[in-house]
């Protein structure tokens, strides 16, 4: 078979071939956006605008809810005006470059969360050093770091697939532009591709989260030695950070760490890091926070307060 590229439009066969169904997921994913919209801002706001920016481990969730904005929307607004079209239809570069993108963002964040670890790891269990440790200077190497590392794996991802041959079929199974499905519409061998896509993508996830898991599980073993108070206080910490790592880890590893093999359930499982987790985070990491919630109240009542005045004085 001659390996020439005569492809240059991907036809995406999204999440169902129902069109009710594709309105009801268009109406409940819109509300998502929304909500990550919303919720993520809202952070970041607060966190910018207040004395919780100087502190490393809202530091690091300034720059995680960042992430988690640019990473949903390379995929979901995608998604969304897919679900209302016809024919769902995506150039060749512009499959590459949502490849490249949501790989990046999501490389950023699963490194993000790893930082966020390490910070909750020096707090536990270096109280005495921690200021000198996580010294504004090593917070911004860790964020340079994290970007550095999320260019690498998907520079990476974007090599081993950009130079294949795709002689037709067109159609991706799935909703959007990722490894897997492109491998399977390959017009050549690509074990060798899907072994370093393991290697990459697979090995990156499943490393991280053996890390992270170790971590808290050093973290909790230190906590023995802690009042009850102090350990409450870290314990509510570190499971809202465990309650954002699982629900993102767990599908990544499902579909990352197998061959290169395609299920339907992908698309699902792939639904969990791409809009739900995005979504959830700033629920998580406020809820049970009440240092984060009296900081939101206090600015964003202070801003309607002052727009309230300014109405009056005109």
């Amino acid at each position: 078979m001659e390996n020439s590229n005569n492809v240059t439009v991907f036809i995406l066969l999204g999440l169902s071939q129902s069109k009710n169904i594709e309105i009801f997921c268009f109406a409940l994913f819109l509300l998502c956006y929304i909500a990550i919209l919303m919720g993520n801002l809202l952070i970041m706001i607060s966190i910018t605008c207040s004395h919780l920016i100087d502190q490393p481990m809202y530091f690091f969730l300034n720059y995680l809810s960042l992430s988690d904005l640019c990473y949903t929307s390379t995929v979901t607004p995608k998604l969304m005006t897919d679900l209302l079209a016809e024919r769902k239809t995506i150039s060749c570069n512009n499959c590459m470059t949502q490849l490249f993108t949501s790989h990046f963002f999501g490389g950023i964040e699963i490194f993000i969360l790893t930082g966020m670890a390490y910070d909750r790891y020096v707090a536990i269990c270096k109280p005495l050093h921690y200021t000198v440790i996580m010294s504004r200077q090593r917070c911004n190497t860790i964020i340079i770091a994290c970007c550095f590392g999320g260019f690498v794996h998907s520079a990476s991802q974007l090599f081993l697939t950009i130079f294949l041959p795709f002689c037709g079929p067109n159609e991706i199974d799935h909703y959007f532009c990722d490894v897997y499905p492109l491998l399977k519409l390959a017009c050549t061998n690509t074990h060798t591709i899907g072994l370093l896509v393991i290697a990459n993508s697979g090995l990156i996830a499943l490393v991280t989260f053996v890390v992270l898991m170790l971590s808290y599980f050093f973290i909790l073993y230190r906590l023995r030695a802690y009042s009850a108070e102090s350990r409450s206080k870290a314990l509510s910490t570190c499971s809202s950070h465990i309650t954002v790592v699982v629900p993102y880890f767990a599908p990544a590893l499902f579909i990352y760490i197998r061959p290169t093999i395609t299920f339907p359930e992908d698309k699902v499982f792939a639904l969990f890091y791409t809009i739900f987790a995005p979504m959830f985070n700033p629920l998580i990491y406020t809820r049970r926070n009440m240092e984060m919630k009296n900081v939101m109240r206090e600015a964003w009542c202070h801003q309607i307060l002052l727009e309230v005045f300014k109405g009056f004085v005109h």
